[in-house]
């Protein structure tokens, strides 16, 4: 356990990624100092936690003011979400320190079988997905990455796992050099992280690299139409909005082409986008020894994520559906066009000045009605109800009972409200516990 012994790392962030490669690095010989830009009375908890386990720090203007001369250190390790170009991490590269991200040095110390998950939307998901999936089936994992806890922290903890799902951002694969799995999913692409890239190409090709050392011996799992070279794994896809594709979804049924099986989904999750996360859930588990029929069985008893699409209940043949997450247009949008059912949307909160007239295209005569709530309900109102009914409501309440009302049989009855929700609630969270409660009320 002295592979490093003798020598001093910098570990530059503070944050849960930091701690976990702090402790990883200790475990195998290094002496570390954890610094972190932050001032230290904001970033208390954070120096709090690496003081309270004996880790030196360095923060604030010290850390900025920092100079750092050849041989000071023999390795800088990054936690994700730090630009390697920013000021601090240069110092060290500047001095001729090897620099590696957080996820990359946890990866040269394990051998944990891995299935890596990246994309722009449903990244949490469906790591959460593949650990439940392996779980109720027997093998033993734990989603973690860029979702849960660090791939240092799983490491550190000697915890003897069959498999890990790794979420994986395109700040992580920045840095990466020997990375690699069995398993790679590339779940979509969107425009995104335009303050951390200078444009588009620059973030497709940082998530691209997923597959950038994967071998013969490793598959690709991969939306159907997406233009990634997934170099010389396998390829594989998947579909749930019309694609030629391995695996394809339509009207509640996978069909899984290459084995010869359709299957009806029997799940919590709703929408098309989050068939497309159990499809590519299923094949990762699938390359790791999973059958169908165990999957499938599995499956039934996953919860889907609160917030997120979440079916809270079915009444009269209506199905009512919390996406309370949704705080944003594209995040509404997303939700609206995954689904298979006329829509009652419940929509609005806080106003963020944002046009909400792009929206009227997206509509495709599936949203039956809008119920309008918040600081923005008017403006929504006036923006859409030459288009179809539109009605204000006072509260959660008010508007769950003017949705139902407006609804039809075969109908699903959605909160996505397309902005935030700090004029009426504390965050999204209780912003849906409020439908949730609303609902439930409902006979």
């Amino acid at each position: 356990m002295s592979k490093f012994a003798g020598q001093h790392f910098a570990i530059l962030g503070a944050g849960r990624s930091g701690l976990g490669a702090a402790r990883l690095a200790r475990l195998h010989g290094a002496s570390v100092t954890v610094m972190d830009e932050g001032e230290p009375d904001k970033i208390k908890a954070a120096l709090d936690k690496q003081h309270a386990e004996g880790f030196a720090t360095l923060s604030g203007q010290a850390a900025r003011e920092l100079v750092v001369k050849p041989g000071d250190y023999d390795l800088v390790i990054l936690s994700p979400g730090l630009d390697a170009n920013w000021p601090l991490p240069k110092k060290f590269t500047d001095a001729g320190v090897p620099l590696t991200g957080e996820m990359e040095f946890a990866f040269n110390l394990t051998n944990l079988p891995l299935v890596g998950i990246t994309g722009t939307n449903g990244k949490s998901t469906c790591t959460e997905l593949i650990a439940h999936l392996f779980n109720a089936c027997g093998k033993r994992s734990i989603p973690c990455g860029n979702h849960g806890m660090s791939l240092s922290e799983v490491v550190a903890g000697g915890e003897n796992y069959d498999v890990l799902s790794l979420e994986i951002s395109s700040f992580q694969l920045e840095t990466i050099q020997n990375y690699r799995a069995k398993a790679s999913l590339w779940l979509n692409f969107a425009p995104d992280h335009l303050d951390r890239y200078p444009g588009m190409a620059e973030y497709f090709a940082a998530k691209a690299r997923i597959f950038e050392n994967v071998t013969a011996d490793d598959v690709a799992i991969v939306r159907a139409g997406e233009s990634v070279d997934s170099g010389k794994a396998k390829r594989l896809t998947f579909s749930a909005y019309g694609a030629e594709a391995d695996w394809t979804y339509a009207a509640g049924k996978i069909h899984a082409k290459p084995e010869g099986v359709t299957f009806e989904v029997n799940s919590t999750l709703r929408g098309r986008h989050n068939m497309e996360n159990v499809m590519a859930a299923m094949m990762a588990c699938q390359v790791h020894g999973l059958s169908l029929e165990a999957m499938q069985t599995a499956l039934a008893g996953y919860e889907a994520p609160a917030h997120r699409c979440e079916l809270v209940r079915v009444l009269k043949d209506r199905e009512y559906i919390n996406d309370s997450k949704a705080t944003n247009l594209h995040a509404l949008e997303a939700c609206i066009g995954s689904m298979e059912r006329p829509i009652v949307l419940i929509a609005g909160g806080k106003d963020k000045q944002l046009d909400y007239s792009p929206l009227r295209a997206s509509l495709n005569g599936q949203v039956r009605a809008i119920v309008c709530i918040g600081e923005i309900a008017a403006s929504l109102k006036n923006t859409f109800e030459d288009l179809l009914p539109c009605c204000l409501a006072t509260d959660m309440a008010d508007a769950v009972q003017q949705a139902t009302a407006l609804s039809e049989a075969g109908d699903s009855i959605i909160l996505s409200p397309g902005t935030s929700s700090f004029d009426m609630y504390s965050g999204y969270g209780q912003r849906g516990e409020a439908f949730r409660s609303a609902v439930r009320a409902l006979v």
